[in-house]
């Protein structure tokens, strides 16, 4: 497998996840995991967003300088992480012990995937289509999907986060939403021990 985890969608919940997968590398059940993400950003919802409730940034940022900056952090903070940019997903296929995730340029396998791209109908890949289901947190006459899920797991393997896990397209839910698969992730790697990552100050 090119991958044990890798994160499809470049928005909050995508790199959300990828963050936290990235703080948890260099930990020793971690450390021959292969991690990767592929950016897709040209279709998130935080290329038009404007953010003046979200704790912790500052009023008037908006979403495209997240998109900017939340790459760099993954760059500067966690190389570990492979970023797959300027690729779109076309289909994903189960294997026997994972998936194989097709792009337009390239095709990868990986043992989990994260499934983090927007909630429109219809959803812009094959393979996911016996899990989708109508959104239960949005205006019906939005037509908005998500994927079938119990905590964000939709079957083996198969994590979904963000708006496409069934939550409201909200920044800091999203984020939270991929922050939570990455802890299941890290859990699953460690045995099953509760996992969580955190800097904390020196002193």
């Amino acid at each position: 497998m090119d991958f044990d985890v890798l994160i499809v969608g470049g928005g909050a919940a995508g790199m959300s996840c990828a963050l936290v997968i990235g703080s948890g590398l260099s930990k020793p059940f971690a450390e021959s995991k292969n991690a990767g993400i592929i950016l897709h950003q040209k279709t998130s919802h935080l290329q038009s967003a404007l953010f003046n409730n979200v704790l912790g940034l500052e009023p008037g940022t908006t979403g495209n300088s997240i998109l900017k900056s939340g790459k760099e952090q993954l760059e500067n903070l966690y190389p570990e992480i492979s970023l797959i940019e300027k690729e779109k997903v076309k289909e994903i296929i189960r294997l026997e012990n994972g998936f194989e995730i097709i792009t337009n340029k390239n095709s990868y396998t990986s043992h989990k995937i994260v499934v983090a791209v927007g909630y429109e109908h219809p959803l812009r890949f094959k393979g996911l289509e016996d899990y989708i289901i109508p959104h239960q947190k949005s205006k019906t006459s939005k037509n908005r999907i998500q994927l079938k899920n119990e905590d964000h797991l939709v079957a083996s393997g198969l994590y979904v986060a963000g708006s496409l896990a069934g939550w409201r397209s909200q920044y800091a839910i999203a984020c939270g939403s991929g922050a939570a698969v990455a802890t299941d992730i890290l859990t699953h790697w460690n045995n099953g021990q509760h996992t969580k990552v955190h800097d904390k100050l020196s002193g």
